[in-house]
């Protein structure tokens, strides 16, 4: 392939233009060598494509597989139990305490009579009303004691997640790592890997 032609189809690969045939021949073109200067970066594209179609795809159940490892190493049987019986549990009995906690308050609420003539009387009765209601509204938050535990349950459920997330940030940094030596030493990746 002479320099012409092989600059008109790296052209029309990168404008995606190339059929699959031409796209074969800048493979085997830049797999066998002799390749002109100023296209080493296309050397290096192509002979990665040759290099990755050796590369098997992952399983069908790859995705669930990594899904039960980490699972299983975050997560004890006894505690994932509680938590898929538990927290529904909790959850009913919260939606009952605030229902049952709205009934009482509305349903003991008493009619105002008419008002009073005298304000120091007016005073005394509007203060006994506001205790009545702040002890009523006291009574009520701690019912929704219960509430703040699930909340607690729920943070305590994401850990595991959070912890395999780490693990899987670090392991991405050290892969990354890895790439900026290979940069350093000047040494493609696809040199490094096969040795």
């Amino acid at each position: 392939m002479n320099e012409e032609e092989l600059k008109r189809l790296i052209e029309k690969y990168y404008s995606g233009e190339t059929s699959d045939e031409e796209e074969r021949a800048l493979r085997d073109f830049f797999r066998k060598g002799n390749i002109p200067e100023g296209y080493e970066s296309e050397r290096l594209i192509f002979s990665y494509y040759t290099e990755s179609s050796g590369i098997p795809e992952p399983d069908v159940d790859f995705e669930a597989r990594i899904l039960a490892g980490i699972d299983a190493s975050g997560l004890r049987n006894g505690s994932q139990k509680l938590k898929k019986y538990l927290l529904p549990l909790l959850g009913a009995a919260a939606g009952i305490l605030i229902l049952a906690g709205s009934y009482f308050f509305f349903a003991s609420r008493t009619v105002s009579e008419d008002t009073f003539s005298d304000p120091q009387i007016a005073y005394a009765e509007t203060i006994k009303i506001l205790r009545d209601v702040s002890s009523q509204l006291n009574q009520g938050a701690q019912e929704l004691e219960p509430v703040g535990k699930m909340n607690e349950m729920a943070k305590k459920g994401f850990e595991p997640i959070n912890k395999s997330a780490r693990i899987i940030e670090k392991n991405l940094k050290n892969l990354d790592y890895l790439q900026k030596a290979l940069k350093i030493t000047n040494v493609p990746a696809d040199k490094k890997t096969n040795k």
